[in-house]
């Protein structure tokens, strides 16, 4: 398997310490993705830039950004948004650094995996090193895809891994959200259940325990259509409501849930492959199958093609055999007779060998049988 290539190639600073470094994409997005098509036929969409009030398809090299101001646009070209990126865009400049603790899991975005380049292996296992002793986190900043970007610098796995960040002003205040007013304290009772709960339910956590469980039953669903089948029929639960302290109680009495083990969602896991491959192979059968069937027809209409041209070969050396006896018989009144019989027997002959005229080629039935009627024509002729 080929390495994956960087996506990004700067450096990290710190004080006066630069470490060359290339960044990698730390997930691999298994969001399904489907194709628009129309619904008739499954005719493929197309999506174009088109002019709002001209309808007319506009080329992205014609394409500029705009800023709406309300009562007017602000034009913006490319090269005016690049040079907002400041005087050094492959630059991750560490500011300060925190304890990991005292960041809110929220401001935490997308992942990025650091990479050494060349000359910069030992200053990175440094600062490496360094952040695993001290439980810290650099903040820094950097410009990624012409947007800046606030960053934490962080051990990850065994690597360092950079974590764009949210700003301040892009959470939403609770202030502003219609959340449970909480004037009013809880029951005593309510809190001890659900506190128990919590330590009934409580495990270690294990991500590979954790599945996408809707993209698996889009899957099947997926395998089931390629198949000719129809979706499974679910039923939903209703939604319970009513009195919380009767169910914490039935809740505790209910015991912990089985959880799946790690066999039996790899046997699930592959249940699914197996069904996909399966659709595959399915579609793939349809298409040889209908290749194959063309493929007959077309053998068929060679065949029924070649049949007609050694009957029309046939015809044609018949005709030219009842000439030639025509000609032959005008010297004697007794050779009508003789014709008669002769066209008896050679309709006999005919029947006789009807079988495997229609085997043989139409080369074999025009070029032997001719000949020897020719022959016949001129013993004939020699005779009277």
């Amino acid at each position: 398997m080929p390495a994956a290539r960087s996506l990004w190639n700067g450096t990290i600073t710190f004080g006066s310490v630069v470490i060359p470094v290339k960044l990698f994409a730390a997930t691999s997005s298994q969001t399904l993705r489907f194709r628009e098509v129309r619904a008739s036929d499954g005719a493929t969409i197309e999506h174009k830039r088109v002019g709002a009030e001209s309808g007319e398809e506009i080329a992205f090299a014609d394409i500029e950004k705009a800023y709406d101001e309300g009562k007017r646009q602000v034009l913006l070209t490319k090269e005016e948004i690049a040079a907002a990126d400041g005087p050094n865009p492959k630059v991750i400049a560490i500011e300060h650094f925190v304890k990991a603790e005292q960041i809110d899991p929220v401001f935490y975005d997308k992942p990025y995996l650091v990479g050494a380049r060349d000359g910069g292996d030992h200053a990175y296992r440094v600062l490496l090193a360094a952040l695993e002793q001290s439980e810290k986190v650099g903040i820094g900043r950097f410009v990624l895809r012409q947007r800046e970007n606030l960053v934490a610098v962080r051990p990850l796995g065994g690597a360092l891994g950079l974590q764009t960040m949210r700003f301040d002003d892009e959470l939403v205040a609770k202030d502003d959200l219609e959340l449970p007013s909480l004037r009013k304290k809880p029951g005593e009772r309510e809190v001890k259940m659900a506190g128990a709960l919590v330590e009934m339910l409580q495990d270690e956590w294990k991500p590979e325990d954790h599945e996408d469980t809707y993209r698996e039953a889009v899957m099947d669903l997926i395998a089931r259509k390629a198949k000719g089948q129809g979706p499974k029929k679910t039923k939903r639960k209703p939604e319970e409501g009513g009195d919380l302290a009767a169910a914490l109680e039935a809740s505790l009495k209910g015991g912990k849930p089985k959880r799946s083990t790690v066999a039996e969602r790899k046997k699930r896991t592959a249940g699914s492959k197996s069904a996909k491959d399966g659709a595959a192979e399915s579609s793939s059968s349809a298409k040889s199958s209908s290749s194959k069937s063309s493929s007959s027809k077309s053998s068929s209409s060679s065949k029924s093609g070649s049949s007609k041209t050694s009957g029309s070969s046939k015809s044609g050396g018949s005709s030219k055999a009842g000439s030639s006896s025509g000609s032959g018989s005008s010297s004697k009144s007794s050779s009508s007779s003789k014709s008669g019989s002769s066209s008896k027997s050679s309709s006999s002959s005919k029947s006789r060998s009807s079988s495997s005229s229609r085997a043989s080629s139409s080369k074999t039935s025009s070029g032997k049988a001719a000949p020897k009627k020719r022959a016949s024509s001129t013993t004939k002729k020699a005779g009277s």
